[in-house]
């Protein structure tokens, strides 16, 4: 799987891919799924509490979207032994699968932001070359959970210990390696091309945490065949 530059849009053809699964034994493929609809989410991993509140969504809807004939998929880049371990106590209906080094979310175009070196006269663009002082002076409060807007990094302190989940040797790991990676939401139809797809703060680091609500990918997976 290829390095996709920019996120792929409606009307192009969704990559493959093979990843063990997070919540039963095994592995689920592109292959697997072909011939209907799914809806995919591209995640940080367990570190980010905004994502698991976000997979909790996903799980919400779940029911309705698999009446509608779509079924519902989620990749967190988590290593596959430390999400089995948190999934066996807090189980989900959605078809969870393993990235840890967030090769699918490559594949699919889900930006991993960069920041310009500090001095550099290159025009910045967000997400793709943001300054240091852009993702500074971001302050969020997406499910308004926090007292008053705060820093990204800040406000996923404040949430794990509201959630009491303790960062882990691999969670830290991935935290290191992968604190930039965006989120992002598509829609593969029967066909295997993209129907739909949301990305999460193209427009600013002011939008970070910001995901599809319930309704909005209902009305996505509505939309097929219109």
């Amino acid at each position: 799987m290829g390095d996709q530059k920019r996120p792929l849009q409606p009307g192009e053809t969704a990559p493959a891919f093979a990843l063990p699964t997070a919540n039963f034994e095994g592995t689920v493929s592109f292959a697997d799924l072909s011939g209907r609809p799914f809806v995919i989410g591209f995640f940080r991993g367990l570190h980010c509490p905004f994502c698991r509140r976000q997979l909790e969504q996903l799980a919400s809807v779940q029911p309705t979207l698999r009446a509608a004939g779509v079924e519902t998929v989620a990749v967190i880049n988590t290593p596959v032994e430390r999400a089995r371990l948190y999934f066996r106590h807090r189980p989900t209906p959605i078809t969870l699968l393993c990235d840890p080094d967030c090769r699918t979310h490559q594949a699919y175009g889900v930006p991993h932001g960069e920041f310009l070196p500090d001095g550099s006269c290159e025009q910045p663009e967000w997400p793709y070359g943001a300054t240091m002082a852009q993702f500074q002076a971001a302050r969020i409060n997406p499910t308004g959970e926090l007292p008053e807007p705060l820093h990204p990094m800040e406000a996923n302190t404040v949430l794990n210990a509201k959630d009491g989940f303790e960062l882990d040797e691999a969670d830290n790991a991935i935290f290191a390696n992968h604190a930039t990676q965006l989120v992002g939401h598509f829609l593969v139809n029967a066909n295997g091309t993209i129907g739909w797809a949301q990305i999460e703060a193209l427009d600013g680091p002011n939008s970070l945490s910001i995901f599809p609500t319930a309704a909005e990918i209902i009305a996505a997976a509505g939309s097929l065949g219109r």
